[in-house]
């Protein structure tokens, strides 16, 4: 019987301790990896980058992040949240601090781009609160679990530019990066003996196979091959962003031998996909173990348009403040910090409202509203009271953080053994939409940017309402011993 009232957050025993545990692990992951945006007006001017050498920093910054949440999430499910978190938050704290003292642009650029995996610890706690919380309060968690994680953004644009300002000169950008890179390293040892992967007694469920998801039917496995064309896409116009046709950072020999290797990596990932599942073309799979991909492929395009629209604002508004309103550095930056801050509330409601009143009814209600609160800041000009385009900004924030809430409410109720893979594929779609806007900040006006955001969330916004099914029943996973169990997803 369903009682909301039960879920008690003050808690810090139980599956409320894992909770606290791995929000902050997420939180303590975002302050690395997206403090970038808040302290990029200080970066630019200690090192005087121009305007696009600064936007090709905040799109390397997202994009390794497209990889590596696939990965993360196939590792996640195979050797379980409480190792990959912490070798997550050690390994990306460490590139972190050497991109704080690299000393040219080149170095700057690649280690941006290889400290991005940082922000594939989100995968990681998905699967984890998914094993510690029932489905009744699957929505809540996973969006307490993100938004309070998501919060490390409003954490480094309220920490990182104080702390640029007041400590270290020119190089104080530097010691901001070290300090919090420093500290998410000690929260990731920490973590790592303080978690367990699943309640005492519960099983962790592993996929059958690993290097790609499994599918149940020839559909699927169709569809499948096609959503893994945009991963690849994101990071083939991230080298023409890079290439000589554009920013010159690498050459066009290079930019050819990447075409040809991403290439090479999709055929990869096709054999993979017909090596697990190609037997589903000859043989049935039976009724009780079927899911339809179908749910995963529009999930992925709704974080895609969520999240990637938080990424792009959250790494571009503090700069779109000082060029179009010639706001002073540390006050753009609190103005920014703003838009993650409503993390706090928004994204855990997005979960609550998915428990209570529906997956698919709160994705079509929040779509609707992200929808036309970025067409509305399409008409914004540099004329326009800054008040104004501030509270604007918060409205599409708490629609579009609400839909990532929704997201993940009903990610860990599609397939339980795969959790992890779903959300990895799922989180780096999210990614995609991060690289696909920030290309499209860096080409455009920021009204033009804000316009195709208001487009990218209404194409969405049809889709669910047409394609997207509420999950209903149970679900069947097979016990190490051969017996089946079945899940509640409703």
């Amino acid at each position: 019987m369903r009682n909301e009232a039960k879920f008690n957050l003050l808690s810090f025993h139980g599956k409320y301790r894992i909770l606290h545990l791995t929000w902050l692990a997420f939180f303590m992951s975002f302050v690395v990896w997206l403090g970038l945006g808040p302290i990029m007006p200080f970066i630019r001017e200690a090192l005087d980058l121009s305007d696009q050498q600064a936007k090709v920093l905040l799109i390397l910054n997202v994009a390794m992040t497209i990889p590596a949440r696939i990965i993360v999430g196939m590792l996640v499910d195979k050797l379980g949240p409480r190792v990959m978190y912490t070798s997550i938050l050690t390994l990306g704290g460490a590139v972190s601090i050497a991109f704080a003292w690299a000393d040219s642009y080149e170095q700057l650029a690649l280690l941006r781009f290889l400290s991005g995996f940082i922000g594939a610890g989100f995968v990681v706690g998905i699967r984890m609160i998914g094993e510690w919380f029932p489905a009744r309060e699957t929505g809540l968690a996973q969006g307490i679990y993100g938004g309070w994680g998501n919060f490390g953004a409003a954490g480094a644009a309220a920490s990182l530019p104080f702390i640029a300002a007041s400590v270290g000169g020119d190089d104080g950008w530097r010691w901001a990066i070290t300090l919090t890179s420093a500290a998410a390293i000690a929260y990731g040892i920490v973590y790592y003996f303080s978690v367990s992967n699943t309640p005492k007694g519960s099983t962790y469920f592993k996929p059958k196979k690993s290097g790609a998801m499994e599918v149940t039917n020839g559909t699927d496995f169709v569809l499948y091959m096609l959503m893994n064309i945009p991963l690849l896409l994101a990071l083939g116009l991230l080298t023409w962003k890079l290439s000589p046709a554009n920013m010159g950072l690498i050459s066009n020999s290079a930019s050819w031998i990447i075409y040809a290797a991403l290439a090479a990596i999709y055929l990869l990932q096709v054999w993979k996909i017909w090596h697990i599942n190609g037997h589903v073309l000859k043989t049935p799979v039976p009724e009780i173990h079927r899911y339809k991909f179908k749910q995963v492929a529009i999930l992925d395009l709704a974080y895609l348009a969520t999240f990637g629209t938080e990424l792009a604002v959250v790494s571009m508004l503090a700069m779109f403040y000082v060029n179009w309103f010639d706001v002073p550095k540390v006050t753009a930056a609190l103005l920014a910090g703003i838009y993650p801050f409503i993390n706090l509330v928004a994204r855990p409601g997005g979960g609550w409202l998915s428990d209570r009143f529906g997956r698919k009814r709160t994705l079509g209600v929040v779509f609707a509203g992200v929808a036309a609160s970025f067409l509305v800041l399409g008409l914004v000009n540099p004329s326009w009271p800054v008040g104004l385009v501030v509270f604007i900004t918060i409205i599409g924030g708490i629609f579009s953080k609400a839909g990532s809430g929704a997201v993940y409410a009903m990610v860990p109720l599609v397939q339980r053994r795969m959790t992890g893979q779903i959300a990895g594929m799922v989180g780096a779609f999210g990614n995609v939409g991060g690289v696909l806007f920030l290309t499209m900040n860096s080409l455009v006006s920021y009204d033009q940017f804000f316009l195709f955001i208001g487009a990218v969330a209404s194409l969405v916004l049809v889709l669910v309402l047409i394609f997207l099914e509420e999950p209903r029943g149970q679900t069947a996973e097979i016990m190490p011993d051969g017996t089946v169990q079945m899940i509640d997803v409703s």
